[in-house]
């Protein structure tokens, strides 16, 4: 209610009457005006319960609302991968993204009864991704490491790496030669346990490192670089495509002791324990074993490695 809703001869007649015939109404208007006034308090006052109702209704909602969402919330886990490191990640023409990682955390999730909710995410911030909350777990290919497990808590491991260097076929190029090793120039991802190990153990090696593994092989089957160090399946997974069709694995595979496991926030011991649970479970229900001969043939316990250079004492933090 406003005041253009008072009769307008309360402002008008005054003004056209005598004084003398302007005071009896003069005397009305104060008792006319506090009635406009108290009519005005009512209805304002009714208002403001209607107002403080709806509020009240609308902050019951949103709370449901948020509650629900938290409930739902509960049931999801969120994982991020590189989704560039085939055969554990990588990312599909359809923009979904695959590989032995994936494949293990929505098995954990079916074990236990929650939802997947996978992301990609560059592994240069992948490590601070999960520390400001973007994600609850990694599931890509991440050696457990002294320094890593400063910054994040490490699941039991879920596999088992070995290194090994690849070069064209008739390249003369030969690892247990450190002199080789420093001649020639060699292919890497950066911030992987393959580029740390190469620079703790030659750190006279003419190193070219590359952000993805992807555009370190580009490199190396374009023919920029002599050789390349890498994780050993996705180097058997790149020499069995048309680009490294040329190429082959010189030497010996490099055993330098290199797990692979699930890192969550250092806080989240629950969760934690509930992904060693049904990693356990998964392996002893046979589920791990049909995910790794899908990528891998054969289970990975039956695949010997050799050691031809011994582990460096210690590797980086921001290896792979």
């Amino acid at each position: 209610m406003s005041n253009h809703l008072l009769p307008a001869s309360i402002f008008s007649t005054s003004a056209a009457t005598s004084s003398s015939a302007s005071k009896p109404f003069l005397k009305a208007k104060p008792m006319l005006a506090l009635t406009a006034l108290l009519a005005l308090a009512g209805c304002s006052n009714g208002q403001n319960e209607t107002n403080e109702t709806a509020s009240s209704e609308v902050t019951k909602t949103t709370e449901a609302t948020e509650n629900n969402t938290a409930a739902a919330d509960d049931n999801v886990l969120r994982i991020g991968t590189e989704g560039a490191y085939a055969p554990f990640n990588y990312t599909n023409a359809d923009g979904t993204l695959g590989g032995f990682d994936v494949e293990i955390a929505n098995a954990i999730c079916d074990d236990m009864q929650m939802t997947c909710e996978i992301m990609a995410q560059d592994w240069d911030g992948i490590i601070p991704g999960l520390k400001a909350g973007k994600y609850d777990a990694i599931v890509a290919a991440m050696s457990v490491t002294p320094e890593r497990a400063k910054q994040v808590a490490f699941t039991d491991p879920y596999f088992s790496n070995a290194l090994v260097f690849l070069a064209k076929k008739d390249s003369s190029f030969d690892p247990a030669n450190s002199g080789d090793i420093n001649a020639h120039s060699i292919a890497a991802q950066r911030s992987t346990i393959s580029s740390q190990w190469l620079e703790n153990t030659y750190p006279k090696a003419n190193m070219k490192l590359y952000d993805t593994l992807s555009n370190a092989f580009l490199d190396l089957g374009s023919g920029r670089v002599d050789a390349m160090i890498s994780d050993k399946l996705p180097a058997l997974e790149w020499l069995g495509s048309a680009s490294g069709s040329d190429y082959v694995l010189k030497g010996d595979e490099i055993d330098i002791n290199d797990n692979f496991a699930i890192a969550v926030r250092p806080n989240d011991e629950a969760l934690q324990a509930k992904i060693n649970q049904s990693l356990a479970n998964i392996k002893s229900n046979g589920t791990y074993d049909k995910i790794n001969q899908k990528y891998f043939a054969v289970p990975v316990s039956a695949t010997p490695t050799a050691a031809s250079t011994a582990a460096p004492t210690t590797v980086d933090s921001a290896a792979q």
